[in-house]
């Protein structure tokens, strides 16, 4: 049986309940985690929490810059605020706030958004925020996060809340194939799900689940593909990208996020420093989104498993 026959998915369910479910068994073990929204406690999956320990929830209301100075100066007080909201709110409104008050100071704030990407569907393009990963690695001492599964994002949580530093951990609305094990969740360790020859593919969030079923089809074709799920943006596991490229001679990225400063700006980039290979990027094209459903959001912007697999094949036709 091939290392892609053992990956299955034991159902669907929101990444964003994952992070819900983490953060409440991460609070049960430490009383300095604090968890703050923006008037979306429901939508971060935050009820469990509010009922479990209400002392330690904080309602900013719709006020995500106040919210992010909020949360930095609990830091000072030694708690751990998990500042929560929708991506957008999250990074695009209250940029200055994070990188001044958190960010510059290095301040132990996790900034926690759901609803990223095409696939927070039909509530359209001013929500649906795809440059939100670039924005968030090029901060300094920020480690930025993009888990695949329900599973993966509640170890996600639970892992952030014992590292120091400032955190981004995105995560998505739509119901999403469960695929990996509960285990622990390594921050910075890519995992690699399936070992090939001919092509690596390089995906985070919810094209994680789309490059392995990409995987299938190219196996069909006699092609074997490194499937990797880079779950930690930065700090990147460029080792593990590295031994992929000089093994396979190609790649493909894939990411809900425009193409340009996401994932394959930052693959492309350990590439070009440390082994050039033909790369191809899936994901938005400098472009906005708009409202629809998100699977029909994923064709169109060409975000599909058969999308990777033309890429893939473009790729490896590229090699010299």
């Amino acid at each position: 049986m091939s290392q892609l026959a053992s990956i299955v998915s034991t159902g669907n369910k929101d990444t964003r309940s994952g992070f819900g479910e983490g953060i409440l068994e991460a609070a049960k073990s430490d009383d300095r985690i604090v968890a703050l929204t923006a008037d979306l406690a429901g939508s971060l999956k935050l009820n469990g929490f509010m009922k479990a320990f209400p002392e330690r929830f904080i309602q900013c209301g719709i006020a995500e810059a106040n919210m992010m100075g909020v949360a930095a100066g609990l830091t000072i007080g030694g708690k751990i605020p998990f500042a929560t909201t929708f991506a957008n709110f999250a990074t695009g409104r209250v940029y200055d706030q994070i990188r001044q008050s958190i960010a510059y100071s290095g301040k132990n704030v996790k900034i926690c958004a759901s609803h990223a990407g095409l696939t927070l569907g039909e509530d359209g393009a001013t929500h649906q925020i795809l440059e939100d990963i670039g924005m968030m690695k090029m901060l300094p001492g920020m480690t930025v996060i993009v888990p695949a599964d329900y599973n993966q994002t509640k170890a996600a949580t639970m892992a952030i809340a014992k590292t120091d530093g400032p955190v981004y951990l995105r995560f998505g609305r739509p119901s999403w194939p469960i695929f990996t094990k509960e285990e622990d969740f390594q921050i910075g360790k890519a995992q690699v799900l399936s070992e090939g020859k001919h092509v690596s593919l390089f995906a985070c969030g919810h094209m994680v689940w789309n490059a392995v079923e990409a995987a299938r089809i190219l196996e069909t074709k006699g092609i074997e593909a490194d499937v990797i799920n880079i779950h930690t943006i930065k700090p990147l596991d460029k080792e593990a990208i590295i031994k992929s490229i000089q093994k396979t001679g190609c790649a493909v990225t894939a990411e809900e996020h425009n193409i340009i400063g996401g994932l394959g700006d930052s693959v492309a980039q350990v590439a070009s420093s440390a082994f050039p290979v033909p790369i191809e990027f899936v994901g938005t094209q400098d472009t906005f989104g708009e409202s629809g459903k998100p699977n029909e959001l994923l064709v169109k912007y060409g975000l599909t498993p058969e999308h990777i697999v033309a890429a893939a094949e473009k790729a490896i036709s590229r090699k010299k």
